[in-house]
């Protein structure tokens, strides 16, 4: 994949090389693409964020310190697992998508419509770590997947 710094990539543009910047599922995703395609078995197509546009996530809403004082607390006793893990995900949730980050996954997700030749095309919605599957640990079951989202 070019550039490192690109926050949506297609899956035509990524492999199995680029798990570190677009994680297991979506590296997966663009092996399939990229091998099978050609070989005339279609794989649906789709895109991917990167960890560029993670890291832009946080820094457009400055979560690191948050983050960093959240896990502090958990480390040093102050919190539990849960109540760290709720603390995070809401300071994620109250968060807002920077311009041009969200423009940019919405025109991935409209040049999807015009490939399918619809005003609206359904879409899986995966999360994937940029190190879930890895010879000595596996975090499966730890990401999320939403199915059927349109719009």
């Amino acid at each position: 994949m070019s550039g490192q710094t690109k926050t949506v990539v297609r899956f035509k543009e990524c492999g199995r090389k680029d798990v570190g910047l677009v994680g297991g599922k979506n590296a997966s995703l663009g092996e399939m693409v990229n091998t099978l395609d050609p070989k005339g078995i279609r794989v649906p197509d789709g895109f991917a964020t990167t960890a560029a546009a993670y890291w832009q996530f946080l820094q457009a809403n400055d979560l690191k310190p948050e983050i960093e004082r959240a896990l502090k607390e958990l480390s040093s006793g102050a919190a539990s697992l849960a109540e760290t893990g709720a603390r995070i995900r809401t300071a994620f949730l109250r968060a807002e998508w920077p311009d041009d980050l969200a423009t940019a996954i919405h025109d991935h997700y409209a040049e999807l419509c015009r490939q399918s030749g619809r005003e609206t095309v359904d879409v899986a919605v995966r999360s994937s770590a940029t190190a879930e599957d890895l010879p000595d640990a596996s975090f499966a079951g730890q990401q999320e997947t939403y199915l059927n989202v349109k719009g």
